[in-house]
Formats: structure tokens, C-alpha cells, sequence
């Protein structure tokens, strides 16, 4: 296991499985949410734009509560690999559900899709922390580039999206089609994820490298993943290093609570589910994350992460004004800029928060910030309910 972890074979290998990874974290999501004029074609009484999101994220904040509190005894590859494996069954049964039914509405159709939701709340919740908090003691670049994925797909989805609505009539048999279409590929993509965590990746060198590094300071998640790189012995002194304390996730959070605070994930509808919006705020989150990659332009200072995060506040009444007030042009730049600040900054967060950690407190740091990351969503979900206030159910 010589290998030095800088110049690590297999290094760009990983960035570029990381970054897949990532894409899957979040595509079969995107894709529900991309095709929701489908749905509000076919369940035009049940507000499925704003219902689907509701039912996602408590199923998603929940289970990240569980599993980060027993971050320290989960098996990580278990973990992850249950988690693809969710977002590839339901993605398939979006597939089946749609087909058994003809595309018809009802609320047991509409019942079903909810559970769909409900499923990938889940396989986001065991995926996204498990992913996150495994890469967060190897080196940034993969964690740069697995946190690039999410917006990647989320800008794919936005363009495949536009491609089908220009190949389709823009009609209910069109939509459906389009939603076909975007639920088979979702599914495919999945399981391609499943494949690349279970075969692919635990297999390169540099990732070994870094899990038994992990292993001999002591972390107990690393182990299945280990065996699967074919790695039968660890650092030596791993007996010692398994017994050293490590601080407590109390102990973490009371250090990192300005991290995790600032890991609110705005995505405000204001109402306005036009895909050039859509398109915009992901193609500048997708930039966003790759700023960072340019060392003088990653914001590392705790207080600067801070203020940059909490200024974001500011975005709510230009938003509300700009909605009232503002013509198109205006909207789609605060989206622009929405998109750009959210990448960024969850990038210099999220790579910034574990240095100086040993691998069991990175790991169990990066779960906790994705934690408050879901909280901070469904907090905007919720919120998200107050604009149709007045409007009509």
C-alpha cells in the first residue's frame, strides 16, 4: 500500500467515478422534478410540483438523522450500495407504474408516485451522507468532484428536458413520452452506479490507499470496502489507532456549527417552474462548483463562509420584488446568481470543514453537515407552501 497519496494510481480514474457518483446521487430526482408539467398534466388537482417535494424531504431528513447519529457503526458500502439500488427499483417503478396505468391520472396513481418520492428521499439520505462523509478523508478533489455531480445532472436533466420538448408535441401523449424516456435512462444511469461503487471504485489504488489510512486511525465503516478493494491488512498500527478517542458527533458539531448553520440549500420557486430558470440555476451551480478547483479563488476563512451564506438573505426580497416588479431578464439573473453562490459555497464548505480531522471525524463530520444540509431544505420546502397563500388550493 505504498502509494503516495498526492500522485495516487488511478487518482483521475477516481475523480471521474466520483463524479458519476455524484450525477446519481441526484438524477433520478432531477428527472421527477424536470417532468413535473407530466404530472401536472395528469394530476391537475394535487399540486404534484409542490406535494412531491413535500413528500421527499422529511423521508429524506429523517432518515439522515438516523443514519448520521450511527454514522460510527454503519457499514458504508452496505450503505451506499442500498442507496443506488433504491434510486434504480423506483426509478423502474415510475416505469411500470406509468405503463400499468396508461399514463391515467387518480389518487391511487398519484398515492403511488408519492411513495416513489418517498423512496428516493430515502436512497438521497443513504447516498448523499454516506458518499459524502466516506470521501471526506480522502483528498478534495474527489469530494470536489463528486459534489460537482449533483448540478451536472440537474443541468443534463434541464437539457434533455428541452431537447424532448421540441421532439415531442407539447401535449399529454408528448409529456408522457418525454417522462418515459426520462425514467428509462435515469434507471440505466443508476445502474451503472451500482456497478462503478461495487466493482469499479473500491478497486483502485489511491482508493485503497485512503481507506486503510482511514482504517489505522481508527475508523470501523471502512472495512467492507477494504475487502471489496482486496485489502487483507491495513497500516500496522491500526490496533493502537482503533483505540485513541475520537471526538464525540457532539464534540464535532460544537466545532462546526458555523459550517453546518451556513449549509442552507436555497432553491426558491417563487412560483416560476420555467425550464430556462431551471436550466440557468443549474448550469451556474454546475460553474459554481468548479471555481474552487482554482486554489486563489476558494474561500477558506470561517467568518468569510459565514458572512457569504448569511448574505444570501438578501436574496428573498429581490426575489419577491423582481416577481412583482422586474421583467425576465432580471429574474433569470438572480436564478444565475442563486445557482452560482449555491455551488460554490457548498463546495468551500464541504472541503473545507474536514481538514484537520482524522478519518473517523471526517467521516462522521461530513454526515452531520449533509444532515443540516437537509434540514436547511426542508425548511425552503416548507416554506415554499407560503406562496400560493391567497392564491387558491
Amino acid at each position: 500500500m505504498a502509494i503516495h497519496a498526492e500522485n495516487g494510481e488511478g487518482k483521475l480514474t477516481a475523480m471521474v467515478v466520483c463524479w458519476l457518483l455524484g450525477n446519481g446521487c441526484m438524477f433520478s430526482w432531477n428527472s421527477m422534478l424536470t417532468i413535473v408539467d407530466y404530472f401536472g398534466f395528469v394530476f391537475p388537482n394535487y399540486h404534484p410540483s409542490r406535494v412531491l417535494t413535500l413528500v421527499y424531504q422529511p423521508f429524506a431528513t429523517v432518515t439522515l438523522a438516523i443514519l448520521a447519529y450511527n454514522e460510527a457503526k454503519i457499514n458504508t458500502r452496505r450503505r451506499n450500495l442500498q442507496g443506488y439500488l433504491l434510486f434504480f427499483v423506483s426509478s423502474l417503478l415510475i416505469l411500470v407504474l406509468d405503463l400499468a396505468t396508461s399514463g391515467r391520472g387518480g389518487i391511487g396513481t398519484f398515492i403511488g408516485i408519492c411513495l416513489v418520492s418517498a423512496a428516493f428521499g430515502v436512497a438521497d439520505a443513504h447516498v448523499q451522507g454516506g458518499m459524502i462523509g466516506d470521501l471526506s478523508f480522502m483528498c478534495p478533489e474527489f469530494l470536489q468532484s463528486f459534489l460537482a455531480g449533483p448540478a451536472a445532472s440537474g443541468a443534463l436533466t434541464s437539457a434533455l428536458r428541452l431537447i424532448t420538448k421540441a421532439a415531442f408535441e407539447n401535449s399529454k401523449n408528448g409529456l408522457r413520452k418525454g417522462a418515459l424516456l426520462f425514467f428509462g435512462i435515469s434507471a440505466f444511469f443508476e445502474l451503472l452506479c451500482v456497478l462503478l461503487y461495487a466493482y469499479v471504485f473500491p478497486k483502485l489504488p489511491i482508493v485503497k490507499y485512503y481507506r486503510a489510512k482511514a482504517a489505522s486511525e481508527g475508523s470501523k465503516t471502512v472495512s467492507a470496502d477494504l475487502a471489496a478493494g482486496g485489502v487483507k491488512t491495513v497500516l500496522p498500527d491500526i490496533e493502537q489507532a482503533a483505540q485513541e478517542e475520537r471526538l464525540s458527533n457532539k464534540q464535532l458539531l460544537r466545532q462546526n456549527i458555523d459550517y453546518a448553520v451556513t449549509r442552507r440549500y436555497w432553491k426558491t420557486q417563487l412560483g416560476l417552474l420555467a425550464l430556462v430558470l431551471i436550466a440557468m440555476y443549474n448550469v451556474w451551480d454546475l460553474i459554481g462548483r468548479y471555481i474552487p478547483v482554482i486554489e486563489c479563488l476558494k474561500l477558506k476563512s470561517r467568518k468569510g463562509l459565514v458572512i457569504a451564506s448569511l448574505s444570501r438573505f438578501l436574496l428573498i426580497p429581490c426575489f419577491y420584488f423582481t416577481a412583482k416588479y422586474g421583467d425576465q431578464g432580471w429574474m433569470i439573473l438572480l436564478t444565475s446568481y442563486l445557482g452560482l453562490t449555491n455551488g460554490y459555497l457548498t463546495v468551500c464548505v464541504l472541503t473545507v470543514a474536514p481538514e484537520g480531522y482524522k478519518g473517523p471525524e471526517q467521516n462522521a463530520l461530513g454526515n452531520l453537515l449533509v444532515f443540516f444540509l437537509g434540514m436547511g431544505i426542508f425548511a425552503g420546502v416548507t416554506s415554499d407552501w407560503l406562496w400560493i397563500i391567497g392564491k387558491g388550493w
